[in-house]
């Protein structure tokens, strides 16, 4: 099969389980951003971001390490190897956590959180040990499988949010008391639903866990962790980019509840990029191991080349279709939070840019020049917390919307640069150029549309969106208007 076009397989359903499950999930932002008050959805966004930092930190490049080492002899040698490093520094993690439980609650502002830090502190170590089945399952191109362990995942995440948000307290105005329900609990059921579906996310991966046996080698372990080190800096840095306004936020804006307030709405407004956040992911899953796969044939760099330009233009696809329909997608959120909306354009063009370095940073992991990729994290690392230390108490929230972008686009350029001197690939640039301008003059046209009604509105700007997808699939991917191609993809799925 065209290697594109099995890349673009891959990615439809990684990136559809991702998608689905993701855009379900979603659907809890309206109900978050009606029954929280903003302060505690600020305090749900805060810690959401140790969470995340957390899970990179304690996974340690491990990831794209297995990726790179395991071959079909020793696959199962360096799955062990590496599932008992995770296990042993998880639970090193959680005695730690059970061990300065106060002085955590102090150090993230939060006195009192200590049941909060408890139900995240294993929610996490669960889910660092589950980061290792999840990628066996995709080095073996096991993405259906992958998708519905997901999918099952983030249903039981949501199925529990309802119970208690929605049916609990409907319950309770009936006159029945549900005992392990109280009225005040706020955001400590999200962690709560947090917690009970990675647990059971854990128990339908232990098939592929079975697989463990003891077999520790140091020395794989060490070569490893050398090969992983400057992915796990890349990592920590660049969840830092993602996480680290909504991290920073209350500390920089001081105490008081308002800090809390511009946590939950800049966090709530962000949560609207999440469709080009998930496209991003899905690409990233499908790319990784299939960039490592096809490194070897003569046409590689001829397909890397194709990726950077397909992917661009489905983005700006994406990026139009949220813009042109956001005057009813921000009624996903209560009208209190509609005042974050201006930094979504900022939001989505600067994950854009993140995917658009997820294809480029190729060749630092293809030629073990890893060193490099911390290099630029830690660049972006620099950008983002400087733009919010030095701006964010003078422009709010803006300045976190501002610094992320200008993260990843710098972090895109100087990836570009250094990959033409290392590994060159001849990308086509004057045409990312040419289709970047195309897309943000279609932006501007739209928005110069406006009429009486918000539906009105959107369904007037829908045709610019449809000649924009039109003009490039017609110049790019004519193949993807064929009948074969849709008839091999619905074969595949």
């Amino acid at each position: 099969m065209n290697p594109i076009k099995k890349l673009m397989g891959e990615t439809v359903i990684y990136g559809f389980s991702t998608i689905l499950g993701r855009f379900i999930n979603w659907l809890l932002v309206p109900l978050y951003t009606r029954v929280l008050t903003e302060a505690e959805n600020g305090i749900f966004t805060n810690l959401m971001g140790y969470v995340a930092l957390l899970v990179v930190l304690l996974t340690y490049g491990t990831e794209t390490g297995f990726f790179r080492f395991a071959t079909k002899d020793n696959k199962d040698k360096v799955f062990s190897t590496l599932l008992s490093s995770l296990t042993f520094t998880s639970l090193l993690f959680l005695v730690l956590c059970f061990g300065f439980l106060p002085g955590i609650a102090n150090f993230i502002e939060m006195p009192g959180s200590e049941m909060y830090i408890t139900l995240l502190a294993v929610t996490v170590a669960i889910d660092v040990v589950s980061t290792l089945p999840f990628a066996l399952l995709r080095l073996e191109g096991k993405a259906l499988r992958f998708g519905v362990i997901k999918l099952i995942n983030i249903g039981i995440n949501v199925s529990l949010n309802l119970f208690f948000y929605l049916l609990c307290p409907y319950l309770e105005k009936k006159g029945i008391h549900v005992p392990f329900y109280d009225p005040d609990g706020g955001v400590v059921y999200i962690f709560i639903s947090y917690l009970v579906s990675s647990i059971l996310t854990l128990f339908m991966l232990m098939p592929y866990l079975a697989r463990f046996r003891f077999v520790f080698s140091w020395s794989l372990l060490k070569d490893i962790l050398k090969y992983s080190f400057p992915i796990l800096v890349v990592s920590i840095a660049g969840m830092i980019n993602l996480q680290g306004d909504k991290i920073m936020m209350p500390k920089i804006l001081g105490e008081g509840e308002e800090s809390w307030i511009a946590t939950g709405i800049y966090g709530a407004n962000y949560k609207l990029a999440l469709v080009m956040y998930i496209f991003t992911q899905g690409f990233r899953f499908a790319f990784e191991p299939f960039f490592f796969n096809y490194a070897k044939n003569n046409d590689s760099k001829k397909v890397y080349e194709d990726v950077l330009l397909y992917f661009t233009g489905f983005g700006l696809m994406i990026f139009l279709c949220v813009m042109y329909w956001l005057d009813i997608l921000k009624y996903f959120l209560d009208e209190r939070y509609f005042s974050g909306l201006t930094i979504l354009p900022w939001v989505l063009m600067a994950n854009l840019f993140q995917g658009m370095y997820y294809s480029l940073s190729l060749w630092y992991k293809l030629t073990d020049k890893t060193i490099y990729g911390a290099i630029m994290a830690i660049i972006g690392c620099v950008i983002t917390i400087g733009g919010n230390v030095l701006f964010l108490k003078k422009y709010g929230y803006m300045a976190s919307a501002y610094s992320v972008f200008a993260c990843f686009l710098t972090m895109t350029v100087i990836s570009f640069i250094l990959g033409h001197h290392f590994y060159r690939i001849n990308y086509d640039i004057p045409k990312i150029i040419f289709y970047f301008v195309l897309c943000i003059a279609f932006y501007f046209i739209g928005s110069l549309i406006k009429l009486d009604s918000n539906i009105l509105t959107c369904l007037a700007r829908t045709p610019l969106l449809l000649l924009f997808m039109l003009i490039f699939v017609k110049r790019e991917m004519s193949f993807l208007l064929t009948k074969q191609f849709i008839r091999g993809l619905i074969r595949k799925n």
